[in-house]
């Protein structure tokens, strides 16, 4: 699977999707350029490891309207995102190798 994270990636959720065999691209600034650098359009899952980029979800489904998004940090979605959202996963709750399996 095809996944495009996005953040600081404090819990290293990128590396243990790649030990799970996952294809994962990297974008630390989920801006336009920075999002179809990392290969947006071809992702099937788009990762935010950061609350405070939260409105890269709506630029991330305007470039790829298929995406599944799952955001894997601590604190709560704005509304608009969150509607956005298929998952929400607190880290406190579940190991990132948890979440990689389970993708």
């Amino acid at each position: 699977m095809k996944v495009t994270v996005v953040g600081s990636d404090p819990d290293s959720v990128a590396a243990a999707l790649e030990a799970e065999g996952h294809e994962v691209t990297v974008a630390d600034v989920g801006n336009r350029p920075g999002l179809e650098e990392a290969g947006i359009h071809d992702a099937e899952v788009y990762l935010l490891t950061e609350m405070a980029q939260a409105t890269s979800i709506v630029v991330a489904k305007d470039l790829n309207p298929d995406l599944r998004v799952v955001v894997y940090a601590e604190g709560s979605l704005p509304d608009f995102a969150s509607r956005q959202t298929d998952l929400v996963v607190d880290p406190n709750l579940l190991s990132a190798e948890a979440v990689a399996e389970e993708l």
